[in-house]
């Protein structure tokens, strides 16, 4: 989208089952209370996401994003924000990373060129936790429930979509494509999931 629109695209976090220990919970864990069929939602997602050209991979448990969010903060302001979420997407949907631990948290930084001892740091002090905590505070006010969800103004758009609709949702709301742009259609290389934007 940013490469066919001049928008500026802001992450934010959302508390996503906060109450998940370190250790994770197995799907089932998670959905116990909801009785849902596992399998055929899985197979949706997998759908939409081979629709997507997005990778996924088998996925039998649930983590706490918790950390990787505040981590993920501190990857934008050291201008690796989109590289870092897209490293953690991966890992967690693709790779079914425990992304609550800090080891993997590490790992991932480095592989987006960011400082692991840095990100320990980071990690080890919780200097981005006031940041999340507004985060989740505002997706409170602003009655967001789910993810991910696009917001642009007063208006937002829930759940993951095709390229089509999002293009939709920006051109309807008077966002500008760019004057440069000849890259109409195109399929962007992955769409997050896991934050608010």
């Amino acid at each position: 989208m940013k490469q066919n629109f001049e928008i500026e695209v802001q992450w934010r976090a959302f508390p996503l089952h906060p109450e998940t220990p370190e250790e994770g919970r197995t799907l089932e864990e998670l959905f116990a209370v909801r009785n849902m069929d596992i399998p055929a939602m899985l197979a949706r997602l997998k759908s939409v996401a081979d629709a997507e050209g997005l990778p996924w991979g088998t996925r039998k448990m649930t983590f706490n994003s918790r950390l990787a969010q505040e981590m993920g903060k501190w990857a934008e302001q050291k201008g690796k924000g989109d590289e870092f979420h897209d490293a953690v997407f991966r890992a967690y949907f693709v790779g079914g990373k425990n992304i609550a631990k800090m080891d993997v948290l590490l790992g991932l930084a480095h592989t987006v060129g960011l400082s692991s001892k840095e990100a320990q740091k980071v990690l080890e002090s919780r200097s981005f936790k006031e940041a999340v905590d507004e985060d989740w505070k505002l997706s409170m006010r602003n009655g967001i429930t789910a993810v991910p969800t696009f917001v642009l103004g007063h208006r937002a758009i829930v759940g993951a979509q095709p390229y089509e609709v999002l293009e939709s949702f920006l051109l309807q709301n008077g966002v500008k494509k760019r004057d440069d742009c000849s890259c109409a259609g195109m399929i962007p290389e992955s769409l997050p999931t896991d934050r608010i934007r």
